[in-house]
């Protein structure tokens, strides 16, 4: 019989991050600091909302591109939020999660050999979606000394003649890093200049914890050149209702919409109605999350300052990313030591890329009583790897 597999996709590594995940769904009195969901329920009037549509009996298809009403919120969400104005008819698609968004926006987008620029440690997908498409992955490797941030310097490096896209994944995971508006519009003027486009993902937008978040669809000439990700999952707790979205210029939403079209048909009905509700009237919803991540972040660091564990201060998402290159172990080996000595998940930093060794992942979206838990056996494994060292 012949291979049944496509050689492309077998030499595709299967996500890190769910790997400890899984492992810890066995293990009794385990702590799981691992996943990026939140641990809030979708708000009750949301959740309402779902069901009454389904009662209602709106269990059709919507048009491909989602429904009117929900395409409408968004843009109105867009531009009061940040400041791009967009038209709902042409210039915006619902997809099944942001994930999806990646997806079709690299596939219409790439021919065979373009290059896409993908700043590292960053999301999973970014890198496997891309190669799919037919295009070549360009790593830059964000550095701790610069907060993780993409500097203008690493960004015209890695441009070649057949550089086409930058993804630009912030507010980041697993970093927790941000870009603030003056660090944009140096990438912008490098994007404008050598005439690239841009994949901004801002799934974590609403969970930034210095100033207002600043997309950079809204700087000069950047519009035209960018698609705006973004979704409900991580800023109105909706993981599990699979609903995000891209807005971008029309002649590369149409494409986007044709994959979509083929593969997807639609978004989930129930999930639009629902998203239309966030969106109308979620912010306090939102702004309550927020505050209790941010005092779950401020915990984090003090208890890594009191430890003495090095970790650069996250300004977005719920992820911190403490250094653990002191002990002279793999970030594999440090998580699978922690988990198997300690029972407490996390992620290690080189399941989003290589630059992310020596680091850690923990996530935050989990309640202080179980976090202060986690902190304790961390602070006790650190302690205890320490006096290995001093033997």
């Amino acid at each position: 019989m012949r291979n049944p597999l496509s050689d492309q996709i077998v030499n595709i590594k299967p996500s890190g991050i769910r790997k400890f995940f899984d492992i810890v769904q066995e293990m009794k009195d385990a702590i799981s600091l691992g996943v990026g969901e939140p641990d809030f329920d979708t708000p009750w009037h949301i959740r309402d909302e779902g069901i009454y549509s389904l009662e209602k009996g709106k269990t059709f298809y919507t048009s491909n591109s989602g429904l009117k009403e929900l395409r409408e919120e968004i843009c109105r969400y867009v531009e009061r939020k940040y400041h791009v104005s967009y038209k709902w008819n042409s210039d915006v698609i619902i997809t099944v999660g942001g994930s999806e968004a990646i997806d079709i926006a690299l596939r219409a987008m790439l021919n065979p050999g373009d290059e896409v620029i993908i700043p590292q440690p960053s999301y999973v997908s970014y890198e496997p979606c891309t190669i799919l498409a037919g295009g070549k992955p360009v790593i830059i490797d964000l550095k701790a000394e610069n907060e993780f941030r993409l500097t203008e310097a690493e960004l015209r490096e890695a441009i070649t003649d057949k550089t086409k896209i930058l993804v630009l994944p912030f507010p980041n995971n697993p970093t927790g890093a941000i870009m603030e508006e003056k660090d944009l519009l140096a990438i912008a003027k490098v994007c404008v200049e050598k005439d690239i486009f841009v994949i901004s993902d801002e799934i974590y937008a609403e969970l930034t914890y210095k100033g207002q978040h600043v997309s950079i669809a809204s700087l000069p000439g950047m519009q035209e050149r960018t698609i705006l990700i973004n979704g409900f999952s991580k800023a109105f707790a909706m993981t599990g209702w699979r609903l995000g979205y891209a807005c971008g210029p029309k002649e590369i939403i149409a494409q986007m919409t044709k994959i979509h079209q083929f593969c997807i048909m639609c978004a989930p009905t129930t999930s639009q109605y629902a998203a239309v509700e966030a969106l109308k009237n979620g912010d306090e919803d939102v702004e309550k999350m927020r505050e209790a991540y941010n005092q779950r972040r401020r915990f984090l660091l003090h208890s890594f300052k009191e430890m003495g564990l090095e970790c650069f201060e996250p300004f977005g998402a719920f992820y911190v990313f403490p250094c653990i290159k002191e002990f002279g172990m793999t970030s594999e080996e440090f998580a699978t030591r922690l988990l198997e000595e300690e029972k407490v998940a996390a992620v290690p930093g080189t399941a989003f890329g290589d630059s992310g060794e020596g680091f850690l992942r923990i996530s935050y979206a989990y309640s202080l009583e179980r976090l202060k838990l986690a902190m304790d056996r961390i602070g006790h494994f650190v302690n205890r790897l320490r006096e290995e060292q001093n033997k």
